[in-house]
């Protein structure tokens, strides 16, 4: 198969990013929301600075204007800052495995907001992709209790922060379209990711205080929840996703990501022992033919 090592690598990058939510649980159970979240991008914003001085390419940040600078710092205040608190405080509430069905609104929104102030087409495919994936994410968050929903009785704030959250990210794309055209997407997830981690760090420090003491304590699941945070679904992930835009194209790559749910449900089964209920397994495959559909839609408009 050709290219076969591109996606092999695509498919990691997946199981990553779905594995993201139960490892997100896992460091919210050994470390503060905050204190945990600036961990996380703080180290991979180093490893990250690594990788762009490894390429040569430092001076891409020293060549930055100052309204560039200012759209990252925004970028990363609701991509970073607010995606990591709204969601570790979510991962408090709800298992993992109903936050990653929730991921599925992400697309959704973006697609939608993307044509709403951009003028990017929709056609029937792709709104009925967006309609499928809704319908499953709903499914699978409330055990099949349509009713419940509607009646605003199976929704508590575990569920309305993780979707706040996934707002952050829809925000995050957004605003990169708007202010951040002619930046590569390497040098963004650089500078995003150490605005991000410096602006959690005062309000962590504040709230927690210097983590020594709990990092000391930290139990093998924590650290192991703190490494694949950083190092697998952030550099690695983000590495292997450039690569496969470059190699196949970005529709190809993004193609992947609607794999995200499955990876989500199995390792949140897997690493913390969740229940595979079958209104959560039915509805994470409707969301993930949803999200094919809405892929496959894009390529024709």
């Amino acid at each position: 198969m050709k290219h076969l090592a591109i996606h092999l690598k695509l498919l990691g990058m997946a199981a990553f990013w779905g594995a993201s939510w139960p490892m997100g649980r896992m460091l919210g159970q050994a470390l503060p929301p905050l204190t945990g979240g600036m961990l996380r991008f703080l180290t991979a914003a180093i490893l990250l600075l690594g990788w762009l001085f490894a390429r040569y390419r430092l001076r891409t940040l020293a060549a930055l204007s100052r309204k560039q600078w200012l759209g990252l710092a925004l970028a990363a205040a609701f991509g970073v800052f607010g995606f990591t608190v709204l969601s570790m405080l979510g991962l408090q509430r709800i298992p993992a495995s109903r936050a990653t069905v929730l991921v599925t609104f992400n697309p959704v929104l973006t697609m939608f907001f993307a044509a709403l102030l951009f003028g990017e087409k929709l056609n029937g495919k792709i709104v009925s992709g967006m309609l499928l994936a809704v319908a499953g994410s709903i499914w699978a968050v409330t055990h099949g209790e349509i009713a419940a929903f509607l009646s605003g009785g199976g929704i508590g704030w575990g569920e309305v922060l993780v979707f706040c959250s996934l707002c952050c990210l829809v925000t995050y794309t957004m605003i990169g379209r708007a202010v951040l055209q002619g930046i590569d997407a390497l040098t963004v997830t650089v500078a995003t990711a150490w605005l991000g981690a410096m602006m959690l760090l005062p309000p962590a420090l504040i709230s927690d205080g210097l983590p020594f003491g709990m990092l000391a304590e930290m139990d093998g699941r924590g650290w192991f929840a703190l490494i694949g945070l950083s190092v697998g679904a952030t550099v690695l992930s983000y590495a292997w996703y450039f690569e496969g835009v470059k190699t196949l194209g970005a529709g190809s790559a993004a193609a992947y990501i609607t794999l995200v749910p499955v990876f989500g449900i199995l390792c949140s089964a897997w690493f913390l022992g969740e229940a595979l209920h079958v209104s959560l397994v039915a509805g994470c495959l409707a969301a993930v033919i949803g999200l094919a559909l809405m892929q496959y839609g894009r390529r024709v408009v």
